[in-house]
């Protein structure tokens, strides 16, 4: 900056948040530079993204267990497989057979979600992930079409998860859902909502996430409580955070504290007022997906309070990264995944609004399927959709081959996906109502799919 007086003045005002303890729940969106489409609705619907950090481990997540099949799983495993016997209580019966006589099982930790999937209110995606456009092995192997950038990458496949582009990426896709929708919500603050921190996936165009904690909202200490002591300390700080400036950088941190401000105070009285939660959840810090997943069940009790119409959501759970000891370390990962997910589910039915809230798993990638102690990074996974409005008791996709250097397998048992995450997603942005027009804008790459392709009909 030319103007030193600005700088330093931005500098104090940066200075004295710091002091006061303040975490400004507001992610800075410099790429807010585009105008979205405005999209309508009259009724209420919330899609909740659960990112798996790390790289879910998809071959002891779901199981296959025809013989043919499971055979092939244990040798490419033997130290880890799960043994038929422990997975014979979670074998999956779904109310339209695969081909082939393919038959799953989910790992005994996931037994939670059984009821669901028997009840019809949760369906299996098999093997999606990062995707361009629609490729074959041969064209893989040829290197003939295009790839998603930095396979097997951490980061980069994270970004290309929540975004379509690597990591650097300024907008992601549930956030590019929120530009359209954010316009009818009666305050557009509560569009995307972050519990976990930080991500691309709910950066807009225009929408700016809000990020909360699993106790609600942020609060700035210096003015949620007196600032050494002194209500007049606590009023100068609010004054000199939220003044305007002529600098455009000042400004624009500044615009953002004043709205986080006015967000929390908004959000902080609307969940005291909102319904209580009587369904039981893990208790409080011993399951952080549950605990974040139980503040988006009281943000979702109090739509009507804030006026929201559409809202999407992000939490996150790490440690999936199972290079080693994933015997001992993913089955408990995976039985705190069910708790959550069940515990939520049920206390969407208690609000009554299960049939307005889809939930999905995601993960940076699928991991190899040849194994020893732990598992490398890969790319096509298993995941699963949650909801009143899922049409579940299914899988959805098409199960891989089973063979270690297969049709399917670009590499140790790396899936070579057969459905994309594009794909994944415009099913569940129809179902939120995202036009079939918007969806391409959304979704960029949703363009190389034929049209008949792209609605996979699980919600």
């Amino acid at each position: 900056m030319t103007n030193h007086a600005s700088r330093r003045a931005f500098l104090k005002r940066s200075s004295m948040l710091a002091m006061a303890g303040a975490a400004a729940p507001w992610a800075l969106n410099l790429a807010a530079m585009s105008e979205a489409a405005a999209s309508t609705a009259t009724d209420y619907k919330a899609l909740v993204c659960v990112f798996l950090y790390g790289g879910n481990d998809y071959g002891n997540t779901l199981v296959p267990t025809d013989s043919a099949r499971y055979a092939a799983y244990a040798g490419m495993r033997p130290s880890l497989a799960y043994t038929q016997d422990q997975l014979a209580a979670t074998v999956l019966t779904p109310g339209v057979a695969l081909a082939g006589g393919a038959q799953y099982a989910i790992a005994p930790e996931l037994a939670p979600l059984l009821p669901l999937f028997n009840a019809g209110k949760m369906g299996v995606m098999l093997n999606v992930g990062t995707l361009v456009q629609p490729t074959t092995k041969a064209q893989y192997t040829a290197g003939s079409v295009l790839l998603p950038p930095r396979l097997f990458s951490h980061n980069d496949q994270q970004s290309v998860w929540q975004s379509s582009s690597p990591e650097g990426a300024t907008s992601g896709w549930g956030g590019r859902m929120g530009d359209l929708f954010e316009s009818g919500n009666g305050n557009a603050v509560f569009t995307c909502v972050n519990v976990s921190g930080n991500a691309v996936y709910l950066s807009g165009k225009t929408a700016t996430q809000y990020q909360v904690s699993t106790n609600g909202p942020v609060a700035l200490n210096g003015v949620a409580k007196p600032l050494f002591g002194s209500a007049a300390c606590s009023t100068a700080l609010q004054n000199l955070v939220t003044a305007s400036s002529s600098n455009i950088f000042e400004n624009e941190y500044t615009r953002i504290t004043a709205r986080s401000l006015s967000a929390g105070g908004t959000l902080a009285n609307a969940l005291a007022g909102g319904p209580a939660i009587d369904t039981p959840f893990p208790a409080p810090g011993t399951n952080n997906l549950a605990d974040q997943l139980k503040l988006v069940a009281r943000m979702i009790s109090t739509a009507d309070a804030v006026g929201a119409k559409r809202q999407v959501f992000f939490v996150s759970m790490g440690g999936f990264d199972t290079h080693s000891g994933l015997a001992t370390v993913h089955p408990g990962l995976l039985a705190a995944v069910a708790q959550a997910l069940s515990a939520f589910y049920a206390a969407t039915q208690e609000l009554g609004v299960a049939n307005q809230v889809t939930t999905f798993t995601a993960s940076d990638f699928g991991r190899t399927l040849t194994a020893d102690d732990g598992s490398d990074h890969g790319w096509g996974s298993m995941h699963f959709m949650l909801g009143g409005a899922v049409k579940g008791g299914r899988y959805y996709g098409t199960p891989p081959v089973v063979a270690n250097g297969g049709p399917d397998d670009v590499g140790q048992g790396r899936l070579l996906p057969s459905t994309s995450v594009d794909q994944y997603a415009a099913t569940m942005g129809t179902w939120l109502g995202i036009s079939d027009s918007d969806l391409l804008t959304v979704l960029p790459n949703l363009g190389n799919w034929d049209a008949s392709q792209r609605n996979l009909g699980f919600v």
